[in-house]
């Protein structure tokens, strides 16, 4: 069993470590950056299923770190949740397969509203419907799951993660966030205290 939980763990670091990292990631910052932080928009995340959960993540977490983001669910948004949706924001969409249906009829959805509206993608799939009609496409490397059937998102889901990550640290860094930026948003817990503690340093 040993043996066993260690190879998943080396799977998982092998998979992070060749996520395919080229010039799409500073172009998704780039859009971020103008969209949110200069024209004022927002940064929404979307995903069906296990990959909404890691969209529902990534938005929590770039809100608490500067970039004000929400996660919208693609079938709620068939059903009055796309007013959310503003002139300069940017979609952040995630899809293993590239081919989740609630996410392609999302993105008509989304240009009917806005046709300008641009869409970052985050896939396994670089061939996808969903990759084409993107802005910027993100590859995960497209790993094999760690579970013994293939099937349940697993090591897809850990390197989604890890790809928000790394946008979102990335964006803490170009915004230039502090530790007295981030206890404004986040005052409660010992995280609130102690952001506060450092900013106070």
């Amino acid at each position: 069993m040993i043996d066993r939980i260690k190879e998943i763990l080396l799977r998982e670091a092998e998979a992070i470590k060749n996520i395919p990292v080229d010039d799409n990631f500073e172009k998704a910052i780039a859009i971020i950056y103008h969209r949110v932080h200069e024209l004022g928009g927002k940064l929404i995340v979307s995903g069906m299923g296990k990959a909404g959960q890691i969209a529902q993540n990534i938005a929590t977490t770039f809100s608490s770190t500067g970039t004000p983001s929400l996660f919208l669910h693609p079938s709620d948004a068939q059903h009055g949740d796309l007013g959310v949706l503003a002139k300069h924001d940017v979609m952040l969409l995630i899809s293993n397969s590239g081919r989740t249906r609630e996410i392609l009829e999302l993105i008509d959805l989304s240009e009917n509203l806005y046709s300008d509206i641009p869409f970052i993608v985050i896939t396994g799939n670089r061939e996808s419907e969903i990759s084409k009609r993107s802005t910027v496409c993100i590859f995960t490397g497209n790993p094999q799951e760690v579970c013994p059937l293939g099937l349940t998102p697993s090591t897809s889901t850990t390197v989604m993660t890890v790809i928000g990550d790394a946008l979102m640290v990335s964006l803490m860094n170009k915004i230039g966030f502090s530790s007295a930026d981030y206890a404004k948003r986040h005052h409660g817990g010992y995280l609130g205290y102690k952001s506060r503690e450092q900013a106070n340093q």
